[in-house]
């Protein structure tokens, strides 16, 4: 999209008018290009195995592999957090789903709780549980009205 300066010289017709000079909107980089903004910063990284990592990235290159220092992986359960220390940690591009910044302020405000990591992870154990047995029960319910349930986790691609 053109933007025009002011600056205008106006042809015999009033209704044109050819620009002096142009200038265009700035432009927003969808490659590994627009990391640039975010070295030495403190990034969420939402991994596709559901994983979320937090550090400072360090280095990144053409294909979004990133590089995390002091970076922690970080595991919610309710309004409950544990995190494990992972100290230099190396993601491949292809893994990322979602990165963004952290806003230090606003991090310690939040209304969560940090546990210890084995509290979190015995936590984490009884909601899967709890979620597999509330699947089970939806999957017979289903069964009986005749549809099928026969995929496994990784088939809902």
């Amino acid at each position: 999209m053109w933007r025009f300066d002011i600056d205008c010289i106006f042809s015999c017709s009033l209704s044109c008018y050819i620009p002096l000079h142009m200038s265009f909107t700035p432009q927003f980089f969808t490659t590994a290009e627009s990391l640039v903004d975010s070295l030495d910063k403190k990034l969420l990284v939402v991994l596709r195995d559901g994983r979320k990592i937090i550090g400072v990235l360090r280095s990144y290159d053409q294909f979004a592999n990133l590089v995390l220092q002091d970076s922690l992986e970080r595991i919610y359960v309710g309004n409950a957090y544990g995190d494990i220390e992972r100290g230099v940690f190396i993601i491949r591009g292809e893994n990322v789903v979602l990165l963004g910044e952290i806003d230090v302020d606003v991090e310690d405000s939040l209304p969560l709780r940090q546990l210890p990591v084995e509290d979190i992870l015995q936590m984490q154990r009884e909601e899967a549980e709890a979620k597999a047995r509330k699947d089970k029960l939806r999957f017979n319910l289903l069964h009986k009205q005749g549809f099928s349930v026969d995929f496994a986790d990784n088939d809902l691609y």
